[in-house]
C-alpha cells in the first residue's frame, strides 16, 4: 500500500512540473535585431527582418497575436530599409494592436512623416 501511495504522490509531483505554453512565439528576433544594431550590416538588417516577418506570420503562442512592439520594431527597420509606406503602416498597426503605445509611435509617425 505505501509503494501504491508513493508511486502516486510521485506521478502526480512530476505532472505538475509540466511547461507553461508562451503567450508569444519570438523566433530569436531579439537577438536578430541586437546583432544588427551593434554591426549595423545591410546583411544582418535583412536577417533581422526576416526574424520579424516570421514573428508577424507564424505565431504559435498562446495568444495567437503579434507580440507588443513587433509591429514598431519591424515597421522602423523597413523604414530604414527604404521602405516608408510599409513601415508606416505597421507602425500603425501597433497602435491599433495595442492602443497604450499610441502616445509614444504616433510621436514616431510624426517625425518620419515630415
Amino acid at each position: 500500500m505505501r509503494k501504491l501511495l508513493l508511486s502516486v504522490g510521485c506521478v502526480i509531483a512530476f505532472a505538475s512540473c509540466g511547461t507553461e505554453k508562451s503567450l508569444y512565439s519570438w523566433y530569436d528576433s531579439q537577438d536578430a535585431t541586437y546583432i544588427y544594431t551593434k554591426k549595423g550590416t545591410d546583411e544582418l538588417l535583412t536577417k533581422a527582418m526576416a526574424q520579424y516577418e516570421k514573428v508577424i506570420n507564424k505565431q504559435k503562442g498562446v495568444r495567437k497575436t503579434v507580440p507588443p512592439g513587433v509591429n514598431a520594431e519591424y515597421g522602423y527597420l523597413l523604414v530604414k530599409a527604404g521602405k516608408k509606406e510599409e513601415g508606416l503602416a505597421l507602425l500603425k498597426a501597433e497602435i491599433k494592436a495595442y492602443p497604450e503605445s499610441e502616445t509614444f509611435i504616433s510621436r514616431i509617425i510624426k517625425q518620419l512623416e515630415k
